[in-house]
């Protein structure tokens, strides 16, 4: 049963393209065997684009996803081999009486949400164009599912995975989302929490912009944090773990955007300015975001018997959250699964592999459609 998927992810503004190739060796007595392939894999990012805005601009970020489409294809086509000699025509509908290259592939993957609409229908849209000219199936997919699925990318071979990590809980943290999800099986998820107000990745976003760090604000405030040195600190930098102490497992990142604001504003400028000041608070807030996301995440383990806990998203990328997350899942005795950084934020790899558990699902391209608040 080996298939061949190209999947495309718009869903914020990462243009991506990839082609998978995937085969399902087999079940019994709880004994999954996939063989995946990633046979390419292109990200053309826009974060020099949005730095400006502090965060991404959707129009902006819509015209450019129907620049680069064409663009990115054409490489993730290459890259795994495929003719496309004839291409422009597939794109434009140009000509005709051209004769069309049809790609030897089985479906097309994209994602229909979550995410922020513009973005997502230029590329179901796109999908879509190909579907029709090309005559291939379109499977769609849920782009929260997909950063838990990015677990697989980058395995080439996947043995007795039912039975080693179910019951699982997922902890996918990004900019637009934080959930807790409970999995008991590949399709079956339960919410058991997610945050009622700002995302971690989007409160990562605006207390680097407070401290006047870069863009993307995670990787900005990692930066600053990895640079710290108690020892030299001469004043107290202290941020609350909103909600931490809770029995549910909601999160709110609101609050402690509005202590690192009201700490900023009260300091001097002379302290505002210095390497210290920034780099004490750019610790303090990495630690009490990976403080509650660890603490909620190990709760629910707890809970709910998991064997494992499986993370997912931008925020997953974040080296400190990595290795306390791998400190705790250790002392807990369970099993902690972790994308590859390149496949923690937004990729069309981890769109492929989840269209492949999903093939058949697979759809005519008139039925697809977007929906920017889509659930798991």
């Amino acid at each position: 049963m080996r298939k061949k998927i190209l999947a495309i992810d718009t869903s914020c503004d990462d243009t991506c393209i990839a082609i998978v190739e995937a085969n399902l060796g087999g079940f019994k007595r709880g004994l999954t065997r996939i063989n995946l392939h990633i046979k390419s894999n292109v990200v053309s990012s826009q974060v020099k684009l949005h730095a400006k805005y502090g965060g991404v601009y959707p129009t902006l970020a819509k015209r450019e996803h129907q620049k680069n489409l064409p663009i990115v294809l054409k490489r993730a086509l290459k890259k795994a081999n495929f003719p496309i000699s004839n291409f422009e025509f597939q794109i434009s509908k140009k000509n005709p009486n051209t004769k069309i290259q049809i790609p030897k592939i089985d479906f097309i993957a994209v994602t229909v949400g979550p995410g922020l609409e513009p973005c997502l229908w230029t590329g179901v849209n796109f999908a879509k164009d190909l579907a029709r000219i090309w005559k291939k199936p379109i499977i769609p997919v849920n782009h929260i599912e997909a950063h838990i699925f990015a677990n697989l990318v980058g395995k080439s071979q996947i043995s007795n995975l039912k039975s080693q990590i179910f019951p699982a809980v997922c902890l996918v943290v990004s900019g637009g989302h934080t959930q807790l999800i409970l999995m008991n099986d590949f399709g079956k998820y339960k919410i058991l929490g997610e945050t009622r107000d700002d995302a971690a990745g989007e409160c990562f976003d605006k207390c680097a912009r407070i401290l006047g760090l870069g863009y993307p604000g995670g990787p900005a405030i990692a930066a600053e944090a990895a640079k710290f040195k108690v020892k030299s600190l001469k004043f107290k930098v202290s941020l609350p773990r909103p909600m931490i102490n809770q029995k549910n497992f909601d999160f709110s990142f609101s609050g402690l955007k509005t202590a690192v604001l009201y700490d900023f504003k009260n300091r001097s400028r002379k302290i505002k300015k210095s390497k210290e000041y920034i780099r004490a608070m750019a610790a303090e807030i990495q630690q009490a975001i990976v403080d509650v996301l660890i603490s909620k995440t190990l709760k629910a383990a707890e809970e709910f018997r998991a064997k494992s806990i499986i993370l997912g998203g931008g925020v997953a990328a974040n080296n400190e959250l990595r290795k306390q997350f791998k400190v705790q899942s250790l002392r807990f005795k369970v099993k902690l699964l972790v994308p590859p950084k390149i496949f923690c934020t937004d990729n069309a790899a981890m769109v492929g592999i989840t269209g492949y558990f999903h093939r058949l699902e697979a759809q005519n391209w008139q039925k697809i459609s977007v929906n920017a608040n889509l659930r798991i």
